[in-house]
């Protein structure tokens, strides 16, 4: 666990009429979504999200929102909204609902199935409750208005927060496509009028916010998707998020056009889609889906939909990738990366289309094709929202820093004042009152890393010894010494992994093991504690002089 900023000590009492605001993810870093919103000794919070790890996080599956702040306060929690779907704003809700089940969970119709689809694997049965755009529900302290917005999933949802202490607008993530496919836009005239009534603190999605412009619609990749699949005479594989309805539905589409079957693949895209075309956001012509045993008896004359667009391991396409799925990809086929990377990911996005194109595929990807539009709101479109909300405070949210940065300076650039843009770090305290948003000071955030059924057991330190057995390897040194004399009866002995496959280059330095020992006896060190240190001191200057090596160093010291 961090202190964001080791110069802001804990936040003062809640005054009256004041709203607290702290993340606790989802500030400085794309994912892990979670902002906990007090009044009058209530806790709102909106979205429960994960991050997914980076190739220096060996091991680690997820990471988590740190639940500290709130922990002794679960009672306090009057709901958890959720904006929309994404894994990065719901996938965290099952740790956190492990630890206070009836949490009452509010959302849209489709981010409720989604949710409590993941849940359902959990074994957990939550109380939702589901709105829509244009209704309002008072929790606890907090009068909730929702607001339809247009993001990259059906059914996304801005919230308005109002409380004694002002009104919140926050926009989850959002962009302003006007020819949606499901023609349903983000509701700027509402934004206007909240403006009108007047916007306390507007928390803005700052993932765009660097690109100016305006981001292209979702119809736009409709042609290149078609001349793509159209083109190819053997099996198409398209690799999406497995909650990109939208994008999903425009492959199903052409597909269905150029007479090909249509397979679903990898567990969270089955489900995912299922759900869609139950309750009516995909559309399936007949004849067309098939289930993936099926997919032989299709031939070349299929898409199959699948997994793995971030070169997630154990997803889908890179198990293709690595050779290891029952779908074999081959010369001819063409596969899609219908996705943007996600930061942390391009190493492994990389890594899976140098394998598949080693396997003879053709790989279409954002770099190469318009195959993948963001869902998130340009410079421009931003630009629009200030203008029309006019808020009072903004405090940017969702993006990295340099995102966040560029959002307040959009912000200011419309007549915001500097000294009115809040950019903070996870874990900073901000309090708004009497229509001023100020940081007050900081809580503890850190990383909670789950690694298989363990959560929050791994350390910084842990991840450190990880990435030195990866990168470095590792020396064992093994001394049997006589306790009465300290002269060597046995040894050194020494075996490595992932250092040397040659164990022939240590007998160099086993003779500076046995002087660097008997002068530390000499000298009077003993104890097997004090002579393990010099045996890991002797070979670690071996190592780094000779080798320009680091690896881990285990020694032990036998007394008999």
């Amino acid at each position: 666990m961090n202190h964001p900023h080791p110069d802001l000590g804990l936040p003062p009492q809640l005054p009256n009429k004041t709203l607290r605001i702290v993340a606790l993810g989802g500030l400085g870093e794309v994912g892990r979504n979670m902002t906990v919103f007090e009044y009058e000794g209530q806790l709102l919070i909106v979205d429960c999200g994960v991050l997914f790890p980076e190739e220096n996080q060996p091991g680690v599956d997820l990471i988590l929102p740190d639940f500290s702040y709130i922990r002794e306060r679960l009672r306090d929690v009057v709901a958890v909204f959720l904006t929309h779907g994404h894994e990065d704003h719901i996938s965290a809700l099952g740790y956190l609902l492990r630890e206070r089940e009836d949490i009452q969970v509010i959302g849209s119709a489709l981010t409720l199935a989604f949710a409590k689809g993941k849940l359902k694997e959990r074994r957990i049965s939550p109380i939702t409750i589901e709105v829509r755009e244009g209704q309002t529900r008072k929790v606890g302290p907090f009068d909730l208005e929702f607001v339809a917005v247009n993001h990259s999933i059906p059914d996304a949802l801005a919230v308005v927060i109002k409380t004694g202490a002002g009104t919140v607008l926050h926009t989850g993530d959002f962009k302003m496509d006007q020819l949606p496919l499901d023609g349903r836009t983000t509701d700027l005239a509402r934004f206007a009028s909240l403006g009108e009534s007047g916007v306390d603190l507007f928390m803005v999605d700052s993932t765009n916010a660097d690109i100016p412009g305006f981001t292209t619609s979702e119809r736009e990749i409709m042609p290149v998707l078609d001349r793509v699949i159209g083109g190819t005479k053997r099996r198409v594989i398209v690799a999406s998020f497995a909650s990109h309805v939208h994008r999903i539905q425009q492959v199903i589409d052409i597909a269905y056009t150029h007479g090909r079957k249509v397979a679903f693949v990898g567990r969270s895209m089955v489900r995912n889609m299922s759900l869609a075309g139950e309750m009516g956001y995909l559309h399936i012509p007949p004849n067309t889906l098939i289930d993936v045993d099926e997919i032989d008896d299709a031939g070349d004359n299929i898409v199959l939909i699948c997994t793995g667009s971030q070169g997630e391991p154990l997803a889908a396409l890179s198990r293709m990738a690595n050779g290891d799925h029952r779908i074999r990809v081959g010369s001819g086929d063409t596969v899609i990366l219908a996705s943007s990377l996600i930061p942390g990911n391009e190493n492994s996005v990389y890594r899976v289309i140098n394998e598949l194109t080693r396997f003879g595929a053709k790989v279409v990807h954002k770099g190469n094709a318009l195959v993948h539009v963001s869902g998130h709101a340009a410079a421009g479109e931003l630009l629009y929202c200030y203008n029309v909300v006019k808020p009072k405070n903004v405090m940017p949210v969702h993006g990295e820093w340099r995102h966040m940065k560029a959002n307040a300076e959009l912000a200011i650039s419309t007549g915001v004042k500097r000294s009115n843009t809040v950019i903070v770090d996870n874990g900073v305290v901000v309090d708004l009152a009497d229509s001023k948003a100020t940081v007050v000071g900081a809580v503890p955030v850190g990383y909670v890393y789950v690694d298989g059924q363990s959560i929050g057991d791994i350390t910084e330190a842990s991840l450190k010894d990880r990435r030195i057995l990866g990168e470095e390897g590792f020396i064992s040194v093994i001394v049997v010494i006589d306790s009465q004399t300290g002269k060597i009866v046995a040894g050194p002995d020494i075996h490595a992994r992932g250092f040397a496959e040659d164990l022939a280059i240590f007998e160099e330095v086993k003779g500076s093991i046995e002087r660097a020992l008997a002068g530390a006896v000499a000298s009077g060190i003993n104890g097997t504690h004090q002579l393990s240190q010099v045996v890991r001191k002797t070979v670690g200057s071996w190592v780094g002089e000779e080798h320009r090596r680091r690896p881990m160093i285990v020694p032990v010291v036998i007394e008999v």
